[in-house]
């Protein structure tokens, strides 16, 4: 008996061929992954934090993976030129990025952005939380948070914090102090934290309050004062130093975080096999001491944790943003 149904026409049997071998060919891509050198896109110049944990956890991946791990450093406006150019690289796994809280706050700042930060990349792993420390230069006669608002009351307008760009975690952090303190202190933006803290240490700037990693070797060296930390609860790093929030600023609370990311559409098999290689890499003991001596905590999270985790805090800093005033434009 002949069967009622028609027959795949040519067309439709080569369509189907072709989807099979393509399937056939990512598998066989994603199997053989890596097979070349991986680059891992920074939206920050090198020598600040976020350039610090990349390198940190790249070197490690390198040598996991038996690939090489090229950080790509592309700094500019707080982030968001790295992010754009990173979210329109191919989604094979052979470029990566390293997000920060930063991207979580962007979309708050800015009327425009060329990319969507939760539509435009999965989540892969969250590689790294930090306090920021609230820092003075040794010109600034203070020696307490209350001292350093009783100053720039005495001085409005003649007090400078420097951030990392317009957009920045140091951004928000300084606009967050200003709206709660009710004092007039100037932003001032740099391309990176590293030159942002070159100028703090040589006096062209008053304050920051920048991410624990790049101003911890200059607290430590005596260069600058840490007056506080800007998380609930104090840092194993700074025992003595306050919260904000002890200092006198009920509710300030902010954790900046580092997640890697890769463009939208990479193979999910490459996604959790990264998750798992950074996990393995967080654990590694000279990586626990390193982040420890400069006050990081290792993240632990899987992709779809990242993504709720970083929806979340989108909300948060957006909304935070939205309140202070401030603006990127």
């Amino acid at each position: 008996m002949k069967s009622s149904f028609p027959r795949p026409s040519t067309f439709l049997r080569t369509c189907m061929a072709a989807l099979l071998l393509a399937t056939a060919a990512a598998s066989s891509s994603a199997a053989d992954w890596p097979a070349k050198p991986i680059t891992l896109v920074v939206p920050f110049v090198a020598g600040g934090t976020t350039d610090i944990v990349a390198r940190t956890v790249g070197q490690k991946l390198s040598e996991a993976l038996k690939q090489p791990v090229i950080i790509d450093n592309r700094g500019g406006a707080g982030g968001t030129v790295g992010a754009a150019i990173a979210s329109k690289a191919p989604a094979d796994g052979y470029t990566l990025f390293m997000a920060t809280i930063a991207h979580s706050i962007a979309p708050g700042l800015y009327k425009r952005l060329p990319y969507d930060f939760q539509r435009d990349f999965d989540p892969v792993a969250l590689v790294a939380s930090t306090p920021n420390v609230l820092i003075v230069n040794e010109k600034v006669p203070v020696k307490s948070v209350a001292e350093l608002v009783a100053y720039i009351k005495a001085n409005p307008g003649k007090v400078n914090y420097g951030s990392a760009g317009n957009g920045s975690t140091e951004h928000i952090s300084g606009e967050l102090f200003r709206s709660m303190t009710k004092t007039d202190i100037v932003h001032v933006p740099y391309k990176g934290g590293a030159p942002m803290m070159a100028d703090l240490m040589g006096g062209q700037i008053q304050m920051a309050i920048e991410t624990s990693p790049s101003a911890a070797p200059h607290i430590r060296a005596g260069k600058v004062q840490a007056l506080a930390v800007t998380t609930k609860t104090r840092s194993p790093a700074y025992p003595g130093v306050p919260t904000l929030d002890e200092a006198g600023l009920k509710g300030y609370d902010m954790t900046t975080w580092f997640a890697l990311m890769a463009p939208h559409g990479t193979p999910p098999e490459l996604v959790q096999r990264l998750n798992t290689e950074v996990s393995r890499v967080l654990q590694q003991p000279d990586v626990v001491k390193r982040f420890e001596e400069q006050g990081v905590t290792a993240g632990s999270m899987k992709p779809a944790e990242l993504a709720t985790f970083i929806g979340s805090e989108t909300t948060k800093w957006v909304k935070v943003a939205k309140d202070s005033g401030a603006t990127a434009e």
